[in-house]
Order: C-alpha cells, then sequence, then structure tokens
C-alpha cells in the first residue's frame, strides 16, 4: 500500500536585516525565499519518493540517494563505498559497460555520482522528454547490477588514480582528506576518509563488492527525487511501473554497533609533513554536532561571522589586518550522527607559522569572551540566507537541497526550518556556542609543513590520530547468485523518449546609454535574485608586457572606492547579502554584482564607485600582491595547474596570448600603482563596455537600474583603444617535461591552435573536440580511463579567444604511465583524420553539446556568462537562440575536414611530474623532449627559459 502526501513550507520565508552603524545607506531589504514544494509517496518495497515538480524548467533531475556511506564501509575496505559508487554507474544485465553514460550524454544530459560519510547518490540531468529513460536506469542499477572482475579492476583502478590526484597531487590534499580527516574524530564511525586509502583499496576483492550491494542497495534504504518538467501522474505511474516490484533482499541490512567514544579532555599537537607544500598551513580542531542538533543554526551563524566573505573576522584579523596568512576558513561541518568544527589557515609568504597560530588563537579566544555586534549578526544571517536562495533557483539545486536535508537530517522540512532557526538566532547564542565548542581542552591543533622541515626520526605517519580506530563490520558474503550481462538478442532496451516539451529561450533586450555603454538584458528567473556582468575589452591580452596587470586592476578596483575602504565595502555588501568581484581573461576584463532585487540599487551604488572611482590605494596594492603571489606560488607546485601555464607559453610564445593571465610571483611582484591607474584610466570606458544583467528583474526595471548606477559614468574624448592580433606566429611544436620534485601525479596536457570564436569554423571544430574528449564518451575518457584505467579522467576542451584560442587535452596519471597516456592522448589527436565519424555518433556528440548550452542558459549566471561572451567575442546577441543550430549542422564530412587542423605533429605537449619515474620510456617514443627542473622554470619568458 503506498500513502501520498503534499508536504509544503508554511509560507514564503524572509529575512530583514537591521543597518551597520558605520553604513547607514546599506540597510538590507526582507530576501523572501520560496519554500521547497514536493509531494512525497512511499512504496509498499520503502522506496521513499518525491515529487518536485517545475513546469518552466527546460530540464529534469533524477537523483536516487541512498542510505550507505563513507561510515559503513567495512573493517579493512575505507573508500569502500565510494568505490562501489563508481562500480555501479557502469554495468546492469541490460547495459554494457558505459552505456548509462552514452544514454544519457546522447539525449544531451549530464550525470554523475557522489560519496558522502552518511550517503552515496546518483543522479542525472536530461531533457524532460528522457525522464523514462533514467528511471528505468536506476532501477537497473538497483535491482540488475553486474559486479564482475573486469568492472571490478578498472574501477578500482580509476579510483586509486582518483585519490592520486585529489589528495597526492595538490599541495594540500594530504593536509584537508588525510590529517585533518584523520584528527577531526577519535572512535567515530567518521574517523576514516571516504576516499579510503590505496593500501586498503588494493585489499579489496570482488566478493566484497558483491556483498555490499547485496547488504546496503535496495528499495527501503533508497530515497528518489525528481524535480523539474514533468507530469505528476506519469511519474507515478513509471516508478510503479519499474520500482513497484524490486523486492528487498530478505536479510535485513546490517547494523553497526555505534562505538562509545572517549571524550577528550586534553588538548594536544598534530606535527605533518608531506612532499610538495611551498608554504606551512595550520590548523585547530573541535568536536561538533550533528545536523539536527539544536545549535546547528548557531554555528552556521558562527561560521559565517567568522569567514564568510571578506568582513569576516578571521579574513580582516589574519588576512588583510596583520597579513599573516594568505587564507583562512572556519567550517562547521555536520552530518547525521556527529560533526566536526576545524579552523584551517595557511601560513602568508615571509611570515612565522607561530605568529600566525597566536593570531588565531585571539580571534577564538575573542569570540568566546566577547558577544558578535549586532551588525555582525544581521550581516551572517542575510549572507546566509541569500546563499539559500541563489541554490533554490533551478530545479537541480531544489533536489539537492532536498537531498542533503532527508540524508543527513531524515526531514526534508529541514532546509526551510533552518531558515527560520538562523533567524531567531541570537548574540548570546553565538556567544554560547563558541564556549561550549570551541573548548580549548579538546582541541587538536594542527602543523602542516614540506618535508623538508621534518626533523630526523620523524616518522612519516606522525599526523596519526593515537585514539584507536574503531572496529567496523565485516559485511556478510553475498548469497544471492551474481548478475551477468545478458547476451544481446535477450536485453531489454532502455524506453524510448517520450514527446518533446517545449523550452523558452530567454528574451534579450538590448539599449545603449548615452555614454556608449551597452546594456543587454534577460529575465531568467522568478526568483528575487540579479546579477550584473560588467564586461569591458583588453584584458590580459592588453596587459602590454606586465603579466597580470589587468587582473590585478580588476581585483584591486573591490578594495577601496568612491570613499570606502575595502573592509567598507565588504561589510556593506556583505549586509545587503550581494557580491562582487571581478578578473581578467584573455581578451576582457569582467566585473560582476549579486544581489537580492530588493537590495541592487543599494549594491548598485558600490559598483558605481568600484567602476568609476576606484583609490588603488598604494597599501592596497601591496596586499594585494602579497596575497596574489601567494596564490601563484601554490598554483606553481601543483602539476595541472602548472602544466596548463606552460603549455598556454609554448603554444602562443612572445604573443599577447602567451603571458599568463594571472602574473607570475616575479611579474605581479614588480606591478606599480601607476601601471594600475593607466590601466584603468585606458581602457575602463563605457563605450568599451557592456552591462548585462539577468535574474528576476523585468527588462525596464533592469534598464532603470543600469541608468542609476552607469549612466554617469563619463565617456572619454579619446579613441577607444584596440589591439592587435593577439595570437601570433605560430611556435614550432615540442614536447616539454617540468620536473616536479615530489609531485604525487604526473598532469599530461597538449594543444593545437584552434580559430577565432567569431570564424564559423569554430562550430565543426567543437564537434571534434566533442568527439576527441567531450564528457564520458569522449574517446580521451574512453581509451585512458574507462579501457585501461589509467586516470579519473581524460577530456579535451576547444578554448574561444578573440583571435583563436587552443584545441587542448589534459589528464593526470601516476608518474609511471605518464609515457603510455602522452602516447593515447597524441592517437587521439590524429585519430579523426583518417577515421570517419558516423551520422549517429555526430548527432550524438551535438546533442551533448547542445544539451549542455541549454543547461546554462536555465541559470541566471550561466544566461549570464552566454551573453558575456557573446560581447567579448563580437557575435550577436542572437546566438543565444542560434548556437544550437549552427553544432546541429555539422556533418559527418564536416568533422573529417575540420579534424585535419588537428594532430600531434602539429602539437605542444607538456608532463609535469616526477621525470625520473618515466623520462625514459617518454624519450623513447619522442628523443626530442626537453626537460626542465620547475626551479628553472620562467613563465615570463616566450622560451621559458629553455
Amino acid at each position: 500500500m503506498t500513502r501520498t502526501a503534499a508536504l509544503l513550507g508554511a509560507s514564503l520565508l524572509a529575512l530583514a536585516s537591521p543597518a551597520f552603524a558605520q553604513s547607514p545607506s546599506a540597510s538590507a531589504a526582507p530576501i523572501s525565499v520560496p519554500p521547497l514544494e514536493y509531494t512525497h509517496r512511499e512504496l509498499a518495497n520503502g522506496l521513499d519518493v518525491y515529487a518536485m515538480p517545475d513546469a518552466a524548467a527546460g530540464t529534469v533531475t533524477v537523483t536516487l540517494w541512498y542510505d550507505v556511506g563513507g561510515k559503513d564501509d567495512p573493517q579493512g575496505r575505507s573508500g569502500f563505498a565510494h568505490l562501489f559508487e563508481h562500480i555501479l554507474s557502469r554495468k546492469t544485465v541490460n547495459l554494457p559497460y558505459g552505456q548509462i553514460s552514452t544514454l544519457v550524454e546522447n539525449a544531451g544530459g549530464s550525470r554523475n555520482a557522489s560519496t558522502g560519510q552518511d550517503f552515496t547518490n546518483y543522479y542525472e540531468t536530461v531533457p524532460p522528454q528522457y525522464l523514462e529513460t533514467m528511471l528505468w536506469t536506476h532501477a537497473e542499477r538497483m535491482a540488475r547490477p553486474v559486479v564482475d572482475d573486469a568492472v571490478f579492476q578498472a574501477e578500482r583502478s580509476i579510483v586509486q588514480e582518483e585519490l592520486r590526484q585529489r589528495v597526492l597531487a595538490p599541495p594540500y590534499g594530504r593536509f584537508s582528506r588525510f590529517v585533518i580527516g584523520d584528527n577531526s574524530f577519535d572512535e567515530s564511525i567518521y574517523r576514516r576518509s571516504v576516499i579510503g586509502s590505496l593500501e586498503e583499496l588494493n585489499a579489496a576483492v570482488i566478493d566484497d563488492a558483491r556483498a555490499f550491494h547485496e547488504a546496503y542497495y535496495r528499495p527501503a534504504t533508497a530515497t528518489m527525487i525528481v524535480s523539474g518538467n514533468f507530469d505528476p501522474a506519469q511519474l507515478d505511474r513509471w516508478v510503479d511501473q519499474y520500482f513497484a516490484g524490486i523486492r528487498n533482499p530478505d536479510r535485513p541490512v546490517p547494523v553497526f554497533e555505534r562505538p562509545l567514544e572517549t571524550p577528550r579532555t586534553a588538548p594536544r599537537m598534530v606535527e605533518a609533513y608531506a612532499p610538495n607544500v611551498p608554504l606551512p598551513a595550520v590548523g585547530v580542531l573541535y568536536p561538533g554536532v550533528a545536523a539536527n542538533h539544536p545549535d546547528s543554526a548557531a554555528l552556521d551563524v558562527l561560521q559565517a561571522i567568522m569567514s564568510r566573505g571578506e568582513s569576516s573576522r578571521l579574513y580582516q584579523a589574519l588576512v588583510y589586518g596583520k597579513q599573516l596568512a594568505s587564507n583562512a576558513g572556519f567550517n562547521a561541518n555536520s552530518m547525521e550522527e556527529d560533526g566536526s568544527i576545524g579552523v584551517t589557515a595557511t601560513v602568508a609568504r615571509g611570515k612565522a607559522m607561530s605568529d600566525l597560530e597566536a593570531a588565531l588563537d585571539i580571534e577564538l579566544a575573542r569570540v568566546r569572551d566577547e558577544p558578535v555586534t549586532a551588525a555582525e549578526l544581521a550581516e551572517a544571517k542575510t549572507e546566509l540566507v541569500a546563499s539559500d536562495l541563489r541554490q533554490r533557483e533551478t530545479a537541480s539545486g531544489r533536489a539537492f537541497m532536498l537531498g542533503q536535508a532527508i540524508v543527513s537530517e531524515n526531514n526534508p522540512r529541514a532546509p526551510d526550518e533552518r531558515l527560520a532557526a538562523i533567524q531567531a538566532v541570537t548574540a548570546a547564542d553565538v556567544q554560547r556556542v563558541a564556549r561550549t565548542w570551541l573548548n580549548d581542552q579538546t582541541r587538536v591543533a594542527v602543523r602542516y609543513q614540506d618535508e623538508s622541515a621534518r626533523p630526523a626520526g620523524v616518522p612519516d605517519d606522525s599526523w596519526r590520530n593515537p585514539a584507536p580506530v574503531p572496529t567496523y563490520l565485516t559485511v556478510p558474503a553475498a548469497i544471492l547468485p551474481a548478475n551477468e550481462l545478458l547476451p544481446e538478442g535477450r536485453r531489454m532496451a532502455p524506453p524510448a523518449p517520450g514527446a518533446v516539451r517545449a523550452m523558452a529561450t530567454p528574451r534579450v533586450v538590448e539599449r545603449t546609454l548615452p555614454n556608449g555603454l551597452r546594456v543587454i538584458v534577460a529575465k531568467s528567473t522568478d526568483l528575487p535574485i540579479m546579477n550584473a556582468q560588467l564586461v569591458m575589452a583588453g584584458g590580459a591580452a592588453a596587459d602590454a608586457g606586465q603579466s597580470g596587470l589587468a587582473s590585478m586592476t580588476a581585483n584591486l578596483a573591490t578594495q577601496g572606492a568612491g570613499g570606502r575602504s575595502a573592509p567598507e565595502i565588504a561589510r556593506t555588501l556583505e549586509a545587503l547579502g550581494a557580491d562582487i568581484g571581478g578578473g581578467a581573461g584573455a581578451d576582457a576584463t569582467t566585473l560582476f554584482l549579486s544581489a537580492p532585487v530588493a537590495s541592487a540599487d543599494q549594491a548598485g551604488a558600490v559598483l558605481a564607485d568600484v567602476v568609476q572611482r576606484p583609490a588603488f590605494d598604494a597599501a592596497e596594492l601591496e596586499r594585494s600582491r602579497t596575497r596574489t603571489v601567494t596564490g601563484l606560488t601554490v598554483a606553481l607546485r601543483d602539476p595541472g595547474s602548472l602544466a596548463s601555464q606552460v603549455l598556454n607559453r609554448l603554444a602562443f610564445g612572445g604573443a599577447a596570448y602567451g603571458a599568463p593571465a594571472a602574473g607570475t610571483p616575479a611579474s605581479v611582484g614588480t606591478l606599480t600603482r601607476d601601471q594600475v591607474v593607466g590601466f584603468h584610466d585606458r581602457w575602463w570606458r563605457p563605450d568599451n563596455a557592456a552591462l548585462i544583467i539577468t535574474g528576476g528583474m523585468e527588462p525596464e526595471q533592469a534598464f532603470a537600474f543600469a541608468e542609476r548606477t552607469l549612466g554617469g559614468w563619463e565617456r572619454p574624448s579619446g579613441a577607444v583603444p584596440t589591439l592587435p592580433n593577439r595570437a601570433g606566429d605560430r611556435p614550432a611544436p615540442r614536447i616539454v617535461v617540468v620536473d616536479l620534485p615530489g609531485a604525487g601525479q604526473a598532469a599530461v596536457a597538449a594543444a593545437v591552435r584552434g580559430p577565432r570564436r567569431s570564424d564559423p569554423a569554430f562550430y565543426p571544430l567543437a564537434v571534434v573536440n566533442s568527439v576527441i574528449g567531450g564528457g564520458q564518451n569522449g574517446h580521451l575518457f574512453q581509451e585512458v580511463r574507462a579501457k585501461r584505467g589509467l586516470s579519473y579522467g581524460a577530456n579535451s576542451s576547444l578554448g574561444a579567444r578573440v583571435d583563436g584560442g587552443l584545441l587542448s587535452a589534459a589528464t593526470q596519471t601516476k608518474n609511471e604511465s605518464a609515457a603510455e597516456v602522452v602516447g593515447l592522448v597524441l592517437a587521439e589527436f590524429d585519430r579523426l583524420k583518417t577515421e570517419a565519424v558516423t551520422d549517429q555518433a555526430v548527432t550524438d556528440r551535438e546533442a551533448f553539446i547542445t544539451g549542455g548550452f541549454s543547461r546554462a542558459i536555465e541559470t541566471t549566471g550561466g544566461l549570464g556568462g552566454v551573453l558575456s561572451d557573446a560581447v567579448t567575442y563580437g557575435l550577436p546577441l542572437t546566438e543565444v537562440e542560434t548556437y544550437v543550430g549552427k553544432i546541429n549542422a555539422t556533418t559527418p564530412e564536416a568533422v573529417m575536414a575540420a579534424a585535419q587542423a588537428v594532430g600531434s605533429d602539429q602539437a605542444w605537449v607538456v608532463v609535469v611530474g616526477q621525470s625520473a619515474m618515466f623520462i625514459d620510456a617518454l624519450r623513447a617514443a619522442h628523443p626530442d623532449v626537453v626537460v626542465i627542473p620547475s626551479a628553472s622554470l620562467d613563465l615570463n619568458s616566450p622560451t621559458l627559459g629553455l
């Protein structure tokens, strides 16, 4: 018997925040947040089904959440729930390996899965006509998965590469995943990392996987959420058809008796060391609370006060004020059964770790000992509500908000109740939870330094928690027969797509203000949020030999303007629930402003000052310089980031596009205030700019906002500056290895030149790129990951630039397999020159591209980005309407013709890693390979210092 109940939020939630005393003009108007709306029913087999229909959506999202996660990993098998997430996504009795991804991408959709401590989820977003198909694939995975040795071995290898890429390769991967993770909990079910360890993944066998599925995957442990454009009655019929007949196994789900934790009663210190750490990091860890704990809302507010935005306490004290840290964060992490609090910071260049620790302790003591101000309290509440509002914009965002509430709090009403609870938090509540949970008798202090600082005799695992790890369950062996892929003639075909549901194309309107500013408006949502992007031609290509100048100008403009200091700008905007930022790409500088519609004019006044009256204060330049150099230093120790920068320099040499857009530590170190002012005066002008407004404003309302905000921006008398060809002549192809000591993985990147974005040749080459490396059905993903398990992912992209970008491929692999992966990548660059692509394959790849485009323009930010690109690259605004048709016009013949521009003989290749582990094999295939130590690399030089 099924039961159905309509569950709607009680009312439209609203938050009004009092003004800051320092900024009486920044009084925040109420922010209205529509409640989550859904219906719920439970099938007789225990499957919970939540429906969230939205007739205005252009897609439908299907998510299935299983009540199994990292905390359920068997004894000696850490990382197993995550490994099984990979296994379950691959093969069923009716679907060959990888066919689920093929179905989704050929429908123009996207899919993925994730594992947390409390859950594993699987999800797709597709055009509405494919809803039945997606439901059927979920039923296949729940009831009829194939777990054979080929799947098991492949996915284990892939997960190990994911661990290397996420944990071992980044400079601070071990810090966040292993050191913080192991010391946040003691005798807790949450002690182990969700991603596991290479050793315990190696110890797993196929019988473990079959037993795990039989133990935990069943209707009674699953929650389905369907959100978007669909008929609820039809959804009920399909759910009954595909899921009602799935039986739960006779054996009950294993129950792990929770270990009794010994409370911490004394502080302790962890000293950790790892390779490839450019700057030390510090942390302070405390026990936290479960997601449904009464203190959860107050801790959310405390977290916002401490580290949300540039007006937060940790940023102001440690990063901005004393400049002891390059970043600092406060994270109250709450899960279903427990939680933790982590406060972390990275030491700024030239600063002492002990000074940062002392300053951090002062801030933790201050929030315990003194009440937060009314202004801080109001700002934190407004920021939290505004963030929540933005997540509710899309059907998929609402689905994930609901799913997280169900798995973490067993309460679908929790998101709306959380907003009400946040509004009720007082300053006394914040101080109370700070005193309760930031208890120095329970703290664990952490230091994380480079391997070179390790004292003699300190063991490799000095970071490990001395508390005993709980003994976890051993899952009973599977007793049901293993499934096998049926012969092709006996397989059930996926349901055919249904009738196409119309998707409205956003209406784009444009006006030009008297000062020459283009104003482009497209309403994208009924939610009361708005997004404004100011796009100015020029960008990093206009740096004129001082790389990083355009980027520094955009960043510095928000750090003091119109008589407001940087902290005052941050306080003003964050009190309004607004956000501002900027940056420079190769061809344009962009500023963005996001705000609730009710606060748009007040936030717009700040934007007007930032654009027209930036202070460019010398002290702010030094602060920004220090933070930027620190960030660049860290990026240069990350294999993937470094490979991308070296590849760009190889491909464009001494041309404007060749210089790093963000600069280098050396180039940023010599920037002057006069250069920044000069760049602003030359390029920041209304007749060189377009203001793009998307979100919940009606067109006339948006045009009026633009006039009030930037109508007074004066146009200079001189002509708008122009740039010569930014791409330059093509340097000779070459293969370069950057030897990066301590790199936990090798990054492989390769590229060839592509056409200008405005060139009609861009569209067929976009299809070529999709065949080579788009999504999970691209050749690269299939050859490198799916068939060989050499990487977590391997993809290609076609970059858009005014004077021509790059078609580039990128992947990461263990150092030992770098040479093999280089060969695979270059083979794919050559493949389409001679191998014809079928009509159906071209159609499928076109659907993948256009599906991604359609999903992008469904969101406020995505639509703004598409319009921003049109402005930057000189495309008509009708590109929003015509892009899909241009992609779909590509024929197999056009694909082969476009592919002639791609080839290994034209490619630049970069490998960053521990060269001793792969150079001999690479040199055997490519005798001309050049090796350069990372310490000798000069990104400011067109020749890289070679």
